[in-house]
């Protein structure tokens, strides 16, 4: 089995453009624009990782308040007096189970809680971490309006280098697999 079999170790596309991305901000940006990209860059990253931590303790403490309230839920159910049968109108007379043992909590039921409410929380918190995060980067990189058009203009370099690259490997001949893949 080798390392290529792993995703996180295969060997792709990312790093040809990695370097071609680092090539360009090397030569198109000023260091006060590389450093408002990196500014940006870790004010998005603190924003989804806060938004993910509060989205997963938010679940947490939901799937918790679910539980107890089905645990109290099902023993005052359990402390009721509960019917043993059933009279119908021509006198016939029908027992009724007992389904206590069925609506018992279980160690399943909260495990499938907690994971589906920590698993909702997660991606809500992320995903609002995500939008706060772009929405607070934006505004960072757009404070200077010379140093934001001269990011847009190195990433349309950036861009454009990367359509030729695909378009010469197209034109290069193979097969279509090995270009997609």
């Amino acid at each position: 089995m080798s390392a290529e079999s792993i995703a996180a170790f295969r060997k792709s596309k990312s790093d040809e453009l990695s370097k071609l991305a680092e090539e360009h901000m090397q030569h198109d940006l000023r260091q006060s624009d590389r450093d408002a990209l990196r500014n940006a860059a870790s004010k998005f990253s603190t924003h989804a990782t806060i938004g993910s931590l509060v989205g997963l303790g938010l679940g947490i403490f939901l799937a918790y308040r679910v539980r107890s309230a089905r645990t109290t839920m099902f023993n005052a159910f359990r402390a009721r007096e509960k019917p043993v049968k059933v009279q119908f109108a021509d006198g016939r007379t029908e027992p009724i189970p007992d389904i206590t043992a069925l609506l018992q909590p279980s160690t399943l039921g909260d495990v499938a809680a907690y994971l589906f409410f920590s698993a909702g929380g997660l991606f809500l918190g992320g995903e609002t971490g995500l939008l706060t995060g772009t929405y607070s980067a934006t505004r960072s990189i757009s404070r200077d309006p010379e140093s934001r058009a001269r990011i847009e203009t190195a990433f349309k370099k950036f861009r454009a280098d990367v359509l030729r690259k695909e378009a010469a490997r197209l034109d290069g001949g193979g097969s279509v697999f090995d270009s997609i893949f």
